[in-house]
């Protein structure tokens, strides 16, 4: 009818889709047309081979000091180690993926993109990559229990991966309350240098607790780079790693420590095996690192930091077993 005013549809806006339940799903629920599919280069490099010198570096460490006590070269039982020692750092690679991407953590992540929080692989497949490579490092433990005869060492293998797993796995991560630190300095320092000399030697020599240690403060060293890049996607994910609990100037004064404190261990050492003077030669990849730390603008530029503190490791560790050997 004239002049009767006519009833406007209101046109249908954008649905709010509300996430309730498992997060997992409401990562897989993302339209497949529009995310591509993970390619085997995606999965090398979720991965994160620039951490894979970090399990090295015990290894060359612990096997040096084995060599002090015993001049026998243990190849077989060094080789399966360093299976058990890069599996497992692959595997918590990949379980951070798993666990951050269902979380949502890195969903604004600032580093190159994770598998899970970018669509491109199923949280359900990543966690099982991460499964395959801890049972990869506890075949090849329990390999080196069986030819060491040391079965307390099932144990301590057991450990180990849960604590891999409950880094950022669980209902209460520790990694998530600024115990990140601490449980790299404990398994990819302490426990994996240390280890790989006991079952060697069946001893354990004090080069291998100094080696050790030197081999956790650097690993320690590369954690928080990766943390000071991600320091404002943490904040806002609340993830409290203890870079956001202490803020970015403490962050910078402790990578500084913890790169220089294995050059002091080394030249202590370095009284009683002169060749580990050259672990000084180290340092051209330390300093530069320390630098990019405190001078960068861009969170990106701190990737370049964390790779060169990664390699300055693993050739720390190469010259130390050289000192240790010469």
């Amino acid at each position: 009818m004239a002049g009767t005013p006519s009833k406007k549809r209101k046109r249908p806006g954008p649905s709010k889709q509300v996430h309730r339940g498992n997060p997992q799903k409401a990562h897989e629920s993302r339209d497949p047309r529009r995310v591509e599919k993970a390619t085997p280069r995606d999965w090398i490099a979720a991965a994160r081979l620039r951490t894979l010198p970090l399990a090295i570096t015990p290894i060359l460490i612990g096997t040096g000091a084995a060599l002090v006590v015993d001049r026998e070269f243990h190849w077989v039982i060094a080789l399966f180690c360093l299976i058990v020692s890069v599996s497992l750092q692959i595997g918590v690679n990949f379980a951070n993926d798993y666990s951050d991407g269902i979380r949502g953590t890195d969903d604004h992540r600032v580093g190159p993109a994770r598998l899970t929080a970018s669509g491109k692989a199923s949280a359900r497949s990543v966690m099982f990559a991460a499964l395959l490579f801890f049972a990869v490092g506890a075949l090849a433990g329990i390999a080196i229990v069986i030819r060491t005869q040391q079965w307390w060492l099932l144990l301590v293998g057991a450990v180990c991966i849960l604590a891999a797993w409950f880094y950022t796995g669980g209902k209460r991560p520790y990694g998530y309350y600024g115990l990140g630190e601490l449980f790299v300095f404990v398994f990819f320092g302490l426990v994996a240098t240390v280890g790989t000399t006991y079952v060697q030697v069946l001893a354990v020599p004090q080069e291998a607790w100094f080696g050790a240690a030197a081999a956790g403060f650097l690993a320690c060293a590369v954690l928080l780079a990766n943390n000071l890049r991600d320091i404002d996607q943490d904040r806002i994910a609340g993830k409290r790693t203890l870079t956001v609990l202490i803020g970015k100037r403490a962050t910078q004064a402790l990578f500084t420590v913890f790169v220089l404190v294995p050059f002091a261990i080394s030249a202590w050492l370095a009284l009683y095996y002169p060749i580990a003077w050259l672990t000084l030669l180290a340092l051209l990849g330390a300093l530069p690192a320390i630098l990019i730390v405190w001078t960068y603008r861009l969170p990106r530029e701190l990737v370049v930091a964390l790779s060169v503190t990664s390699l300055t490791s693993v050739a720390y560790g190469a010259l130390l077993l050289w000192a240790f050997v010469g």
